[in-house]
């Protein structure tokens, strides 16, 4: 069940980025960062008149919006297991589990909700299985792993990946390509790049280590390069040199604000972060009033301008109801 918490008094930001209400505010904007980007990814997916590479690669290769939903997963991973922690400390651990099975469980029922509505509207073609059913499974699939010792969990998430790529090169691809993000068995890589996200996580927190994140980034970036040159990078067969290069450039990403938070609080980015589920439904609405007119001049074959113009206002409504929020100390929760 969705939980409205109210922030009366906001928390002072320490120089490693953390407060007293136990919010790392980089991870607040680096997830803020993550919806902002999906936002923009989702709207100009339907427009014909933009760059490939603004798009989806339509099997090999890696595009920017490939990498918008590994980011937002990994900043489920830097937060997983100290929401479980704070939430056993007052609950207990069989209440934190169901609790934690329950939020998954929704996102997943949210995301069916949501590609269902595309799919009898035949809005961008139909999806099938959406964002929000990758990060429900990749959720679930994790949930047994959250208190594990980091190396198990970095080690579990590569067998699960090994086991993935093989049933994939060896039964699964066809049936992949034909789903969005993989379909349910792409489930499996994505809960193995939660698992790894969750494994780099526990590194950076035990010491809040920018350092100890960076060496494992480099190391999955190393996989990852290392594989493509047997199995190809792609986001819709959610190969595993797809997960290793995602996790790779997600780590590299946060660790960007982790050394920059010292300097200068984004706190527009931080009011998005902070309801980043709540943001990401309206702006699927919204998106509506944009796919739903039957005029191609108005949405799929718009020019820059008036691209321009719809993306302003898509972003600024959703900007004013994230600052509205966050100036109450409003954020929703699963």
């Amino acid at each position: 069940m969705a939980e409205v918490r109210e922030r009366t008094v906001e928390p002072p930001v320490r120089a490693d980025g953390a407060g007293r209400g136990d919010r790392i505010v980089a991870i607040d904007q680096f997830r803020g960062l993550s919806i902002v980007l999906m936002v923009i990814a989702n709207y100009l997916s339907g427009v014909s008149g933009i760059p490939n590479w603004l798009k989806h690669a339509p099997d090999l290769g890696l595009t920017p919006p490939d990498v918008v939903a590994p980011l937002f997963l990994f900043a489920i991973g830097l937060t997983y297991r100290l929401s479980a922690e704070r939430r056993r400390a007052r609950t207990g651990h069989r209440e934190t589990t169901a609790h934690l099975f329950r939020r998954y469980l929704a996102i997943l029922g949210v995301g069916a909700i949501i590609t269902g509505v595309q799919d009898y509207t035949g809005v961008f073609g139909g999806v099938g299985w959406g964002v929000l059913q990758a990060i429900g499974m990749a959720g679930l699939l994790a949930l047994p792993t959250v208190y594990w010792p980091p190396a198990v969990k970095c080690g579990a998430g590569l067998g699960i990946l090994t086991a993935y790529q093989y049933l994939l090169d060896r039964y699964w691809v066809s049936r992949v390509l034909q789903l969005s993000h993989g379909g349910l068995p792409g489930s499996l890589a994505w809960g193995a790049m939660l698992i790894l996200a969750m494994g780099l996580a526990d590194l950076y927190h035990e010491r809040r280590s920018g350092l100890r994140l960076l060496g494992g980034v480099l190391v999955c970036a190393a996989l990852g390069v290392g594989l493509s040159f047997l199995s190809p990078v792609s986001k819709n067969r959610v190969s595993a040199a797809y997960v290793l290069v995602s996790v790779a450039i997600s780590g590299a990403v946060y660790l960007a604000f982790h050394w920059a938070l010292a300097r200068r609080r984004l706190s527009l980015l931080v009011a998005w972060g902070q309801n980043p589920l709540l943001l990401y439904v309206l702006h699927m609405v919204l998106l509506g009033a944009f796919v739903l007119p039957p005029r191609l001049g108005w949405y799929a074959m718009a020019g820059w301008p008036l691209i321009a113009v719809q993306l302003s206002l898509l972003m600024g409504a959703l900007s004013a109801v994230a600052w509205y929020l966050y100036r109450k100390g409003w954020t929703l929760a699963l």
